[in-house]
């Protein structure tokens, strides 16, 4: 839910996040759908990229 937050408080779609940090689409939306988790690498990239504490 937090991603999902975090993304749309930034105005961005979900391709906009994917195309930005090198994934696909499908990916952030499991991830904000808490389908799948993302990999420790990829928690990384997300709090960089929106500039929260990791």
């Amino acid at each position: 839910m937090r991603l999902k937050e975090l993304r749309q408080r930034k105005k961005i779609s979900q391709l906009r996040l994917a195309l930005d940090l090198g994934l696909n689409q499908n990916s952030i939306s499991r991830y904000e759908n808490n389908e799948r988790e993302a990999d420790y690498k990829t928690l990384i990239a997300l709090a960089d990229y929106f500039n929260v504490s990791k």
